[in-house]
């Protein structure tokens, strides 16, 4: 760029292109309109073409005019993006607006937002949850700067870009001292499997990602549903029906781990050769993340290897 070309030079030229006239932009940038006409001829001069075509009735732009004015107008918006980058960056509170699926609300974000809180001091991390379709919509349009679970095979994806942590499979878990566990221990797998059709079920709501991975653990061993079924997203209120009844809960490990760590629940040796998923962080390619959404997701990938080498559990221990 030549140096003899300064940000007044670009400011004052975009204004009068706008304004199609140097009395109005002179107006708008609080200066006189000699010193509009005159900053005008120095960028003219510097570039050594004419930029408009003044008459009595304004300033309007000639074909060079109009191709400088897409590079500088992108120039200006680089320059205020750089300076809200700065004072982001300096500023005692940073927001990073994150959706969050079931899969990773439980353990993986708490964990995370705990060693951001750590680490980083003033840093709001604002969550919103519910089903895929409806976060991938959010962010889509920019209400949303990632979104964080169970998310390959959604078709709600197409377009956006997809960086997997970690994979995980579907457990089915019962409350301490439920009928199926000591029917397991005294009979063979196949009869422990077949018994579990008597019990209510807890699964994900239908239409979502997790439901159709809790329903394949079903078809792969030929099990027919209860028809006694609650379907929630909400992990709270799945294991406080859990531990409440017989009900069996079929969800992703990350969600039970700690409970079954602890003895809380207890885990049904289901084989699960065909429920694995992988877990990660959906973003917006045509929209930069901030610095505190790129902090947020260094964060997750750390979170992420210490879950593919230890689990989750050990974050509760």
């Amino acid at each position: 760029m030549d140096a003899r070309i300064k940000f007044r030079h670009l400011s004052c030229f975009l204004e009068v292109a706008r304004q199609q006239s140097v009395a109005r932009a002179a107006d708008v940038l609080c200066i006189t309109q000699p010193a509009v006409s005159k900053t005008i001829k120095e960028l003219e001069g510097i570039l050594e073409v004419q930029l408009f075509e003044r008459s009595r009735e304004g300033s309007r732009l000639l074909p060079a005019g109009m191709v400088f004015q897409r590079y500088a107008g992108t120039v200006i918006k680089t320059m205020e993006a750089g300076m809200d980058a700065v004072k982001q960056a300096g500023a005692a509170k940073s927001i990073i607006r994150v959706g969050v699926l079931s899969t990773v609300e439980a353990e993986v974000i708490p964990e995370a937002v705990k060693r951001a809180h750590k680490r980083h001091d003033g840093l709001i991390i604002s969550v919103t949850t519910g089903p895929s379709s409806f976060l991938l919509s959010q962010l889509r349009v920019g209400e949303l700067e990632l979104v964080v679970g169970r998310l390959t095979e959604a078709r709600e994806v197409r377009g956006l870009s997809f960086e997997q942590l970690y994979s995980e499979s579907m457990l089915a878990v019962v409350r301490p001292g439920h009928p199926l566990i000591q029917l397991w221990h005294e009979q063979d797998a196949k009869v422990a499997l077949n018994a579990m059709e008597g019990f209510a079920l807890v699964l994900p709501s239908e239409n979502t990602i997790i439901r159709e991975y809790a329903d394949q653990l079903f078809i792969q061993h030929g099990l027919l549903q209860s028809p006694s079924r609650l379907e929630t997203l909400s992990p709270a209120l799945s294991r406080r029906y859990t531990l409440n009844s017989d009900a069996i809960w079929v969800a992703p490990a990350s969600v039970v781990q700690t409970a079954i760590h602890l003895g809380e629940l207890v885990l049904l040796p289901v084989p699960d050769s065909q429920t694995h998923g992988a877990i990660g962080i959906c973003t917006n390619s045509a929209a930069q993340l901030s610095i505190a959404g790129e902090i947020f997701c260094d964060i997750l990938r750390e979170v992420g290897n210490d879950i593919c080498s230890q689990g989750a559990a050990h974050f509760n221990p």
